[in-house]
C-alpha cells in the first residue's frame, strides 16, 4: 500500500462513531511500535510529526522509515504534519510526500487564521493533500506549542461554522478543555461536551480533532518515577472521557505524551535493573514493546477503531 489521506477513514469514523488515533513519531522504534499495534488491531492509523520532530529525525529519514512501515502492513496509514506553524512548513511537508498537514493559526486573530489556513488549503488541495486547522487555544507545553492557561480559550461553535465555510479545511481541531503536555489538569478532569455537540450540529460533515488528549497513564508515570524519574503530579485525560469523545463526534484523537512516557519508562527500567547494559537494542526493544502495548490499548479499548479497515 501507499500512504493515504484521512478522507475515507474520517467518513467511516463519523458514520460508525469511533475515533482514529494520531500518534506522534520521532524515531524508528516509535514508528515500529505504533504500526505493529495498529496491524495487530487491524486499525487505520495516523502517524504524525511536529516541526521539531521533523528537524530531529530529518525529513528524508522520517519518510523512509514510514515507507518501510507501509511495506510491512496492509493497514491504511496517514503521514500528518502536527501543528504546522506557517505556510512554508506545510508546503515543505506536502512537497516531501505527507498526505495530511495541520496549519495551526490559533495564535492569530480569527481573520488572520482564516487567511493563513485558506492559503495552505489551496496549495494542499491542488496536490491531493488534506488539511487540518485549529480554532480556539489549548493550554500547555509540547514541542513548539506553548500557551499559558490564562490565554487558553474554548472554540466558539458559530465561529467554527464560519471558519470551515471560508477556509475549506478538511478537519478542525477544537478547544473543549484538553491541554498539551503531562500536566493537563490540577483538579477533576472535565471536557466541554456541550461545546462539541454544538460544533457538530453546525458542521456535521466536518471531522473534529481533539489535541492534548494523552491519558498520562498513571502506571507509566509511576514506572518512570520508580526507576529514577521525577514527574510529580502529572495528570491527563482519563480513558473513559476519551472514549466518550470518540462516540460523540470526535474523529481524530492525538497522543504524544503517553508515547514519551512509555519510551522513557521502558528504558529507565532496563537501566535500573541491568546497569551493565550498554547495547541500545537491549533497552530500545523493551521500550518499543511497551509502546505497542499502549497503542493497542488505545485503539481497542478507548478509540474503538479495531477492525475498522
Amino acid at each position: 500500500m501507499s500512504l493515504v489521506t484521512t478522507k475515507e477513514m474520517f467518513e467511516k469514523s463519523m458514520k460508525e462513531k469511533f475515533a482514529i488515533g494520531a500518534f506522534n513519531v520521532n524515531n524508528m522504534e516509535i514508528i515500529q511500535g505504533i504500526v505493529d499495534a495498529a496491524s495487530k488491531e487491524n486499525s487505520p492509523v495516523i502517524l504524525q510529526a511536529s516541526s521539531s520532530a521533523i528537524k530531529y529525525a530529518r525529513p528524508n529519514y522520517l519518510m523512509k522509515m514510514v515507507e518501510a512501515a507501509i511495506s510491512e502492513t496492509n493497514i491504511p496509514i496517514v503521514m500528518h504534519l502536527d501543528h504546522g506553524p506557517d505556510f512554508e512548513t506545510c508546503k515543505s511537508c506536502i512537497d516531501a510526500g505527507f498526505t495530511s498537514v495541520m496549519i495551526d493559526g490559533s495564535k492569530y486573530s480569527f481573520e488572520e487564521n482564516v487567511e493563513l489556513t485558506k492559503k495552505v488549503v489551496d496549495y494542499a488541495h491542488e496536490r491531493g493533500v488534506v488539511v487540518e486547522a485549529e480554532l480556539g487555544k489549548l493550554a500547555g507545553i509540547e514541542d513548539d506549542v506553548n500557551v499559558a492557561s490564562s490565554d487558553a480559550m474554548y472554540t466558539d461553535p458559530a465561529e467554527a461554522e464560519e471558519f470551515v465555510k471560508r477556509t475549506g479545511c478538511d478537519s478542525l481541531a477544537i478547544a473543549i478543555g484538553t491541554s498539551h503536555g503531562a500536566y493537563k489538569f490540577k483538579g477533576e478532569a472535565k471536557l466541554r461536551f456541550d461545546i462539541l455537540q454544538k460544533v457538530k450540529e453546525r458542521i456535521p460533515n466536518t471531522p473534529i480533532v481533539l489535541h492534548g488528549a494523552s491519558t498520562v497513564i498513571p502506571e507509566l508515570v509511576e514506572m518512570c518515577n520508580k526507576y529514577g524519574g521525577n514527574i510529580p503530579g502529572a495528570k491527563g485525560v482519563p480513558d473513559e472521557i476519551l472514549h466518550e469523545a470518540s462516540i460523540s463526534g470526535v474523529s481524530k484523537i492525538n497522543v504524544d505524551t503517553d508515547l514519551r512516557l512509555a519510551m522513557t519508562a521502558g528504558i529507565r527500567k532496563v537501566f535500573a535493573e541491568n546497569p551493565e547494559v550498554f547495547d541500545p537494542r537491549k533497552y530500545l526493544a523493551p521500550a518499543r514493546d511497551l509502546i505497542t502495548e499502549i497503542v493497542q490499548h488505545k485503539i481497542r479499548d478507548v478509540f474503538g477503531s479495531s477492525n475498522k479497515m
